[in-house]
């Protein structure tokens, strides 16, 4: 039985956050293999993770800049352990390969937090993204800690392309891993066009992009309601701040829901799902929710990045506010566009999102690694040279804190 130690970097919260229900696909297929698994973080608990001894996974709080985590990982003795974005590799990275040197270390990226953040800076200054943005103090943190690591889960092909192609990143390292969908446990069948009504999005409000949407759908609601007086958009989402409840406005039909204790039943009971990011990286949770219960979507070319490779969306993909809000009201009031858009969804699940292949594919590369883990390590010559000196100040700095804290 292999012995799995996964580091998070928060408390996985499947009902708040994509990231939350990606780690727990990750963390139950682990499971399946009948691998034994811890979970440890340095994060506070929060009131909406979940219980991970109902999947028999063992917890452990850790702490920062301590050496009380080489007493632990030495006792655990781990032979993979998984870092949750790549702050996580920094801080625990050099620990592990000291005290257990042959474990094979896994990257969870979640997504390329130097692709988000370069988008939102160069949303903020009001002109369009390139990739000279991705030269950021950022990108060389998490692109060092991805040569660092045996291998890197990279959730899109347009990152793994981005990797590829801007960063040289060797494929040997990465691995493309999207969301897993058990297609045998999704709904035949849900609400009907005429069953269903009104407008939804949904997204933990701590999430920059998603706050970022809400303000937009401000913009875009009145055109929307204009055309369709009586429909109403209810905004869904952990941890709603004030500034969020204060848009609440039962008389135009702008509703903040805050918490959904079921997010797949709010989803199936609107009929257009609406996610106008600007910015951000990854695949979006909310949007493979909406195929799942197949709820047509209006979003943007950032939000449906990397889930479609340019077959037809489950719904519409468009930009500017005026056409965005057309190709909304086009789908609530024309069902055979409705019909359309489901299909395509169903056919996007087949065809990239099956949990039972990708599952297959993931622990297959992870054994193959790990029967030759030596000559793997050995054909990353520029990781083995970060681990000799870049991390070393790394190292210093959390030995530094540790002696200034007794």
């Amino acid at each position: 039985m292999k012995k799995v130690l996964v580091i998070g970097y928060v408390w996985p919260e499947p009902n708040s956050s994509a990231a939350g229900t990606h780690m727990m696909s990750l963390l139950r297929a682990f499971r399946a293999e009948n691998w034994q698994v811890e979970f440890a973080s340095p994060a506070q608990k929060t009131e909406h993770m979940v219980d991970l001894s109902e999947d028999g996974i063992t917890t452990q709080v850790i702490a920062l800049n301590c050496s009380s985590f080489d007493e632990y990982v030495q006792a655990y003795s781990p032979d993979i352990v998984m870092f949750d974005r790549f702050m996580m590799e920094e801080q625990f990275g050099w620990r592990v390969d000291k005290y257990c040197p042959n474990a094979l270390k896994i990257l969870d990226t979640e997504d390329l937090q130097c692709l988000r953040n370069a988008r939102h800076d160069a949303h903020k200054a009001g002109r369009e993204f390139s990739h000279s943005d991705l030269h950021s103090d950022i990108a060389k943190r998490e692109i060092a800690a991805i040569l660092r690591s045996d291998i890197s889960l990279i959730i899109s092909h347009y990152e793994m392309q981005l990797l590829n192609d801007v960063f040289k990143v060797d494929n040997a390292l990465l691995h493309h891993l999207p969301f897993l969908v058990d297609l045998q446990h999704i709904p035949t069948s849900t609400k009907s066009f005429s069953e269903r009504k009104h407008f939804m999005t949904i997204g933990n409000f701590r999430h920059a992009p998603n706050w970022d949407a809400v303000l937009y759908l401000q913009q875009i609601w009145p055109l929307i309601r204009k055309q369709l007086p009586d429909a109403e958009l209810h905004i869904y989402g952990s941890y709603p701040p004030p500034k969020a409840t204060a848009l609440n406005n039962p008389k135009t039909g702008f509703l903040i829901k805050g918490w959904a204790d079921d997010a797949y039943q709010v989803m199936e009971d609107a009929r257009v799902c609406l996610s106008p990011l600007r910015f951000g990286a990854g695949i979006k949770g909310k949007l493979l929710e909406a195929m799942i219960m197949q709820t047509p979507s209006v979003t943007t070319p950032i939000g449906s990045e990397g889930m479609h490779q340019n077959e037809p969306w489950s719904g519409v993909i468009c930009e500017d506010a005026q056409q965005f809000a057309d190709a909304a009201v086009a789908l609530y009031q024309d069902e055979a566009l409705f019909t359309q858009a489901q299909q395509n969804g169903q056919q996007l699940l087949q065809k990239y999102y099956d949990k039972s292949k990708l599952q297959a594919q993931l622990i297959a590369k992870i054994t193959a690694i790990s029967e030759s883990l030596a000559q793997h390590r050995q054909q990353n010559f520029t990781g083995q040279m970060l681990k000799h000196h870049t991390m070393r100040s790394t190292q210093y700095m959390a030995q530094w804190i540790e002696a200034k804290n007794k």
